[in-house]
């Protein structure tokens, strides 16, 4: 495909979902575009696994992603409709839920939720020759006439006429231009981790939860389980819709997420962050200990070596980067806790929306500084309700998160 019409030249640093989002749009806008991405191949490092996709967030895809990409993503999707969720306490007595609309309603292609890795290997579909593994970023430069450098820890430079910073909540990028700019710790330290279907079946899971978004809030303790199952099997979607694109089939599965403050935990920070999967997966089985029965099992099944730990944090009110021709997206600039899976669906709005805007660029039909500073004004706001949603869903289920300087004022 011709590359950009009037030759603008844009380097995304940071090949994740937002950035590789934004790559797959500029692409099918004819837009040139390079992704450098620190990570050495696709798959070196253990992100999350299933992702719930928003009604805006699956129209940001579909408005990227090129046709057969858009049925692949279709057809890999969970496979059960969602409506809502349910909440228990520890011992599996119901709690009062909040209860979200969606738009889509029962709509046979809706995708309410994809496997992380599998989406991201999607959206590395057709960009082979244009992501970069490897390569991380130590540094950018304004250049004479309004471009802009980025440099690389292997020595190496590339040349642009913009930047955009999708490198993560830890972005270098931002830490370089706005070294003050930084998320907030929520106090609260997460395990994430995996469990086979059917081993979480044979352990006991009770039926109301085995095909449901659920929530059991403990005294301490907040657990959050979420099944995927697959639509059709990855693999062979995948020969069938984009020959050579080669996609894992995992099984079926439920991603478990266990969230404990750090006052809670019993041991400290540097101790917690020290532990490996096995230890993580025995940490976990002991908060739970004492839950129901049906509950008490599942971190004896989860895969160890799917295990990690993180901790949670968020930037609000969420502000735009006067920074150009360097420009955020995603986590870089609106990092929130995963309550919600607002996070995944904001980058990807993001993502569309700053394609469109860089499109019309290299067509000649805006200025680059003006555009980007639109793209960032109606990011600042949807960004910011983004943020103080996943907030607002981290205090009712999790119950004790420390607070967010600015948040007050914005509702939280």
């Amino acid at each position: 495909m011709p590359m950009g019409g009037r030759g603008i030249r844009v380097l995304i640093v940071g090949g994740g979902i937002g950035g590789l989002c934004l790559a797959q749009g500029l692409r099918k806008a004819g837009v040139d575009f390079t992704v450098y991405e620190r990570d050495t191949a696709a798959g070196a490092r253990q992100q999350g696994y299933r992702l719930r996709i928003s009604p805006e967030g699956e129209a940001a895809l579909r408005a990227c992603l090129p046709p057969a990409l858009q049925e692949l993503l279709t057809v890999t999707g969970h496979r059960r409709g969602e409506n809502g969720l349910d909440a228990y306490d520890e011992q599996l007595r119901p709690q009062w839920t909040p209860q979200f609309d969606d738009p889509r309603g029962d709509r046979p292609d809706r995708v309410d939720a994809v496997d992380r890795d599998i989406l991201r290997r999607i959206l590395l579909a057709g960009l082979e020759d244009r992501v970069r593994f490897g390569r991380t970023v130590v540094g950018c430069e304004h250049l004479p006439g309004g471009r802009v450098a980025a440099r690389f820890a292997d020595g190496s430079t590339a040349e642009g006429d913009v930047l955009v910073a999708a490198d993560g909540a830890n972005s270098q990028v931002r830490g370089r231009l706005l070294p003050t700019s930084r998320p907030t710790d929520l106090g609260v330290r997460t395990v994430f981790s995996r469990i086979a279907r059917e081993d979480a079946v044979r352990a006991g899971l009770p039926e109301p939860l085995q095909d449901r978004f659920s929530y059991v809030i403990g005294a301490d303790s907040h657990l959050g389980l979420m099944p995927m199952s697959f639509r059709s099997s990855p693999r062979q979607a995948a020969a069938r819709l984009w020959p050579g694109l080669e996609l894992p089939d995992s099984g079926d599965y439920y991603m478990v997420v266990l969230n404990v403050h750090r006052d809670d935990l019993g041991i400290s920070d540097q101790e917690f962050f020290a532990l490996d999967g096995p230890g993580l997966c025995r940490f976990a089985a002991h908060r739970t200990a004492a839950w129901h029965p049906g509950l008490r099992g599942l971190f004896h099944h989860a895969r160890a070596d799917l295990s990690f730990g993180v901790a949670l944090r968020a930037q609000v009110p969420v502000t735009g980067w006067d920074t150009f021709p360097v420009v955020p997206l995603g986590d870089a600039v609106h990092t929130m806790p995963p309550s919600g899976g607002v996070g995944a669906n904001t980058a990807v709005r993001d993502a569309a929306a700053l394609t469109g805007a860089l499109a019309a660029v290299d067509r000649g039909g805006r200025d680059a500084a003006d555009a980007v500073a639109e793209y960032q004004k109606a990011m600042a706001v949807y960004a910011t309700e983004g943020v103080e949603m996943s907030l607002r869903i981290a205090r009712w289920s999790i119950k004790k998160v420390d607070a967010v300087a600015g948040a007050g004022e914005h509702g939280n």
